[in-house]
């Protein structure tokens, strides 16, 4: 049961992304294969939450140059933690979120060190 939650955290969340109006063209123009894209997002938060290891990459550097801006993350944040919450049971979505929002401030380091 939780890996179906996980793929459905994973397929809300970029139904709603897509549709969002400063992260969706983002989307649409960072992610050219999103059947590829959404199986090895699942993979990560399977192995993030679950700890299987389906998972084996890092995913800062694939975010590195496709022009992610310091807002993005509280925008992908904000539509993040309502979905996890929605779609995974409490214990799963406060550690999904935890773990996003490291994510998150690991990605603004690496990316914005100076800001």
């Amino acid at each position: 049961m939780p890996e179906s939650q996980i793929a459905n955290l994973v397929r809300l969340f970029y139904e709603r992304a897509r549709l969002h109006p400063q992260l969706g063209p983002f989307f649409e123009t960072a992610i050219t294969d999103w059947d590829h894209h959404l199986r090895v997002v699942e993979d990560f938060w399977s192995h993030a939450l679950l700890g299987t290891q389906r998972y084996k990459g890092h995913p800062f550097p694939a975010h590195v140059d496709i022009g992610i801006q310091r807002e993005h993350f509280d925008q992908w944040l904000s539509l993040f933690r309502p979905t996890a919450i929605e779609t995974l049971p409490e214990e799963l979505a406060d550690k999904a979120i935890a773990r996003a929002e490291h994510m998150a401030e690991s990605f603004r380091a690496g990316l914005f060190p100076f800001d």
